[in-house]
This record gives structure tokens, C-alpha cells and sequence, in this order.
């Protein structure tokens, strides 16, 4: 669906985009990660047409960007992160505004108006002025105003900065029944946000691409060391230490916080390994009573921190 070759854009001396590489499937969720200041609204703006890059290439569909703009613009929706409404106008009057610009005439206005109305679920504003909205609301009429064209692809510039939990999951949900249907990119610091919306997650450090796959995958592939973590009754640390240190994988056995009713052992287990059989096999050969097993997950935030904190 979309290309990206060695897209760099440079602001004076300053690198805001370093080379970057990748591709976007069709129906794909994207979530693009990254700090304040690593790249993440350049790159937008330059998939949109808005900016041009310094160098490299952008291709919609084989179509280069710099050479159809206008036709590969009629494909996108764009919400920035604050999103440019007139604050005086009714929402609907504004979505129809929106739709006259669009060139979208008669009963097509009208039925794309009712669709973008219950999708966003501004029904109950669409007779209120946008100045008066929360910004939640705010937030669903420019939504409405980037799908108004019903275009292929969607471009969110952080579209929960700034709301509350309820906001956050209200929006969320909206993302994800408009990505049954279409290909959408949306940037965000939240990590939440992505673990849960996006298909896919690409995390940007200093104008690089620093990370690329699912968050199942990252946190799968990140750090250097599997933990699991141990529940035994009627087992005492020496035992337990002896016993499962002859594991080849596992690089250390850890007194844990016993709980009321074994003892907590934690082991450290090298990260291309899966030693939960040989662990269930040495403790089954006891009499050990294996109360817990479980191994720890790597979160996202944990992923995210290692790869944008290095080098700071």
C-alpha cells in the first residue's frame, strides 16, 4: 500500500528524519512510537504531501509522491493533533462545509454526514457549536472531517492527546471498527494506546527507526534475559538453587518474597531459550508442590524505555 525509501528531512543543520525505511500493508493499523521531538509529525507530514523531504521516496499504491500528490492526496484523511475546526460553526453545518469543499453533493452529503455522525458518535453535538464541545468531542468532529471523502488511508497525529481514560477508550474504539476497513497510521507517546489499537508498532528514536513489529514480537525479542517466576512448597532455597542451576539456560536462581504458603524463587533464563519444560521436569523428579509458574512479560514500556533512553 505504501513505500518508503530512505525518507530523510532535514530543518537548516538539523536531521528530523534519518533515512528512514519501511512499508505499509493494506488494512494495516500502524503505530508509530516514539519522544517528543523524535521525528514522529515530520514523518506524517511528509506522508501526507504536506512536507517535502529533503530526500528519498514515498510511493501510494506504485504512485510516487512527489509526481501525483494531488491524486494521492484524494486517498488520505488527515487529523492532525489539534485538530482545525471553526469554532464558531455548528458541527453539522461544519461537516457540511467540509463536504461542499469535498465537492460531495445532494443525498451522498447527507448519508456521508449520518455515517461520520453515528461512527464518531457525535449524534447528540451535531447541533452544538464547536467552541462549546469538550475536546473529546472536538476530537471526533475532526476525525468525521478526515474520513469525510471516505479515503483509503488515515493519518493521526495523536488523536487522544490531551483527553481523559474515558476519552482515551472512546476514541480507541472508533480506531479500531474504522480500521476493519481501512489502512490506518496514527503516532502516539502513549503506549497503551498502541499496545492496544495498533496491529503494528514502530518505535522512532533521533529520526530512526529504532524498532518495527508487533508488541508481542518487541517485547518478545527485547532484553536480555527470560524471568520466571516460582511458587514451591515443602522446598528450601538450597535445594531449589542446586537443582535448577544444572538447567543450561538458566543463568541465576533468585530468593524471591515467599508467600504464605511456599517459597518464591525467581530464575533468570537466557532469552532465545524456552526452559519451562526442563524446569517442570526437574521439579516433577522432587517433592516439591509447584504452587506458581509463571514467566514475566517484557511490557512496552519497558521495550520503549530501553530503546529511546540508550545513548541519553
Amino acid at each position: 500500500m505504501i513505500q518508503v525509501e530512505n525518507l530523510t528531512k532535514y530543518y537548516h543543520d538539523f536531521c528530523a528524519v534519518d533515512r528512514v525505511s519501511f512499508d505499509i500493508a493494506q488494512g494495516e493499523i500502524l503505530g508509530l512510537l516514539g519522544p517528543n521531538g523524535a521525528g514522529k509529525t515530520t514523518t506524517l507530514r511528509m506522508l501526507t504531501g504536506f512536507l517535502q523531504p529533503t530526500s528519498g521516496s514515498i510511493s501510494v499504491k506504485g504512485q510516487p509522491i512527489g509526481e501525483q500528490t494531488l491524486e494521492i492526496k484524494k486517498m488520505l484523511g488527515y487529523l492532525p493533533e489539534s485538530a482545525p475546526l471553526y469554532q464558531d460553526m455548528l458541527v453539522y453545518d461544519y461537516l457540511d462545509f467540509v463536504a461542499a469543499i469535498r465537492k460531495i453533493s445532494g443525498r451522498h452529503r447527507q448519508q456521508g454526514i449520518r455515517r461520520l455522525a453515528d461512527l464518531c458518535g457525535i449524534n447528540e453535538v451535531m447541533h452544538q457549536p464547536i467552541g462549546e464541545l469538550s475536546k473529546g468531542y472536538k476530537q471526533r468532529v475532526g476525525l468525521a472531517h478526515a474520513m469525510m471523502s471516505d479515503p483509503e488511508i488515515l493519518i493521526l497525529d495523536e488523536p487522544t492527546s490531551g483527553l481523559d481514560p474515558n476519552q482515551i477508550a472512546e476514541i480507541r474504539q472508533i480506531i479500531k471498527r474504522i480500521g476493519r476497513q481501512k489502512t490506518i497510521i496514527l503516532s502516539t507517546h502513549i503506549l497503551s494506546e498502541a499496545e492496544a489499537t495498533c496491529d503494528r508498532v514502530m518505535i522512532i528514536h533521533r529520526g530512526k527507526i529504532v524498532a518495527d513489529g508487533s508488541t508481542d514480537g518487541l517485547k518478545a525479542s527485547s532484553g536480555d534475559q527470560k524471568i520466571i517466576h516460582l511458587c514451591l512448597q515443602n522446598a528450601d532455597f538450597k535445594s531449589v538453587d542446586e537443582t535448577l542451576s544444572t538447567i543450561e539456560a538458566v543463568t541465576a536462581v533468585v530468593r524471591a518474597e515467599d508467600s504464605d504458603t511456599g517459597l518464591g524463587v525467581r530464575l533468570e533464563c537466557s532469552p532465545s531459550a524456552d526452559v519451562r519444560a526442563d524446569i517442570y521436569h526437574k521439579i516433577k523428579q522432587t517433592d516439591w508442590v509447584l504452587l506458581e509458574f509463571h514467566q514475566q512479560s517484557q511490557s512496552l514500556e519497558t521495550v520503549f524505555r530501553e530503546l529511546t533512553l540508550e545513548g541519553d
